[in-house]
C-alpha cells in the first residue's frame, strides 16, 4: 500500500504537467477575434496616437 502511495506521488508532477500542457495548447486554438497582421499593427498605431492626444491634453490643463 505504502509504494502505492509513492507510486502516485511520482507520477502526479508528469500528469499534471502534462496536463496543463494540454489545456494551454487548447486556449491558443480558439481566436480571439482581434485582427491580425497588418490591420491589428494599424489599429495599435492609431490607439497609441489616441492615448499621446489624451497625455498631451492632461498635461496642458496641469495634470502630470
Amino acid at each position: 500500500m505504502e509504494s502505492l502511495l509513492y507510486g502516485l506521488a511520482l507520477l502526479a508532477c508528469p500528469v499534471g504537467m502534462g496536463a496543463m500542457m494540454w489545456m494551454m495548447m487548447r486556449g491558443q486554438r480558439t481566436g480571439s477575434g482581434a485582427p491580425k497582421g497588418p490591420d491589428q499593427v494599424a489599429e495599435l498605431r492609431s490607439e497609441i496616437d489616441l492615448l499621446k492626444a489624451e497625455r498631451a491634453a492632461q498635461r496642458a490643463k496641469g495634470g502630470l
